[in-house]
């Protein structure tokens, strides 16, 4: 059983799952859904079955000074979408400051072409979102 970690956006999310002993998170899509949430939660199913996942952790937009952002609200009415579907699935939620920062910083450490960055820094933002969660628990 595992834990799924989103980085939920207007048009893209990035996921990240961690290993069956639930200790290393590693990026595994990122899902362009251009906000149908329909076709989204039909993959995060898909997801969610194959990886036996026990948990799902969504990034909460949170501003430098602690307080939710306005991204916030759009952010509870998908966990309330989650909850509705996977009934039987923990959902929680994890502060995810300054992730997108650290992702980009991580791709330009790696000399990553910036065509593809795009592509990808929804998914290792959702890989640090999951860390935070596992060390957290620790």
């Amino acid at each position: 059983m595992r834990i799924l970690g989103i980085d939920y956006g207007d048009s893209r999310v990035g996921i990240a799952i961690t290993d069956p002993l639930c200790i290393i998170a590693q990026g595994l899509e990122t899902i362009n859904y251009n906000g149908n949430d329909k076709i989204l939660l039909k993959r995060l199913e898909n997801i969610i079955d194959e990886y036996d996942v026990k948990t799902i952790v969504v990034g909460m937009p949170i501003n430098l000074k602690g307080q939710e952002t306005k991204r916030a609200e759009i952010t509870y009415k998908f966990i309330n979408k989650l909850k509705c579907k996977f009934s039987k699935i923990k959902v929680v939620t994890m502060d995810e400051r300054l992730t997108t920062v650290e992702a980009h910083r991580t791709m330009n450490d790696l000399n990553i072409d910036k065509r593809k960055k795009k592509d990808i820094v929804d998914t290792i933002s959702a890989v640090y979102i999951l860390e935070k969660y596992i060390n957290m628990k620790k």
